[in-house]
């Protein structure tokens, strides 16, 4: 008897890949995300760009599916994370598309106005591989969990020390 059923193929309903946008100018750090994600165990479908203007021009190419959800540096060239945002949030047919800012600073006021413009997260970039893994374990917990409750202010900035005390 001859069947089509192989235990050790995966499904292809078992787990649904992210599709994330991720707005970067630094190559090396869109490298670490892209590691991060895979060593956090997230199935994951990632389009890297480099500024703010092609993240916008792909979200509004109708020829591209929405996004899942959008990763944007603060500081980049061209077209600035803030500003970015700013367009993504203001935009009716782009605005529900969950948009987690990550920044090297901590600024409370960066923070802030990124909040006031609408992003969903604010993450401050990891020192270390190890740490970047554990924020994004927290990023799509939050996401995901977010999506059931509604904004949380007092979980909007992620950084690495909030995180791995007790999240062992």
């Amino acid at each position: 008897m001859i069947t089509d059923e192989n235990p050790d193929a995966e499904s292809p309903k078992e787990k649904e890949p992210v599709k994330i946008l991720l707005a970067e100018d630094d190559k090396d750090d869109q490298e670490l995300f892209i590691d991060a994600l895979e060593a956090a165990d997230v199935p994951s479908e990632v389009t890297a760009l480099e500024n703010g203007q092609e993240l916008v021009d792909t979200l509004r190419d109708k020829s591209q599916p929405d996004p899942d959800i959008i990763f944007i540096d603060v500081n980049m060239p061209v077209k600035g994370g803030k500003q970015a945002l700013e367009e993504i949030k203001g935009d009716k047919e782009l605005r529900d598309i969950p948009a987690v800012m990550l920044s090297t600073w901590d600024h409370p006021a960066d923070i802030e106005d990124t909040f006031d413009k609408g992003a969903d997260l604010y993450v401050q970039k990891p020192n270390s591989f190890n740490g970047f893994v554990l924020v994004l374990k927290k990023v799509f917990f939050l996401h995901w969990a977010k999506a059931l409750l509604g904004p949380v202010k007092n979980l909007f900035f992620v950084y690495e020390k909030n995180i791995s005390q007790g999240d062992s």
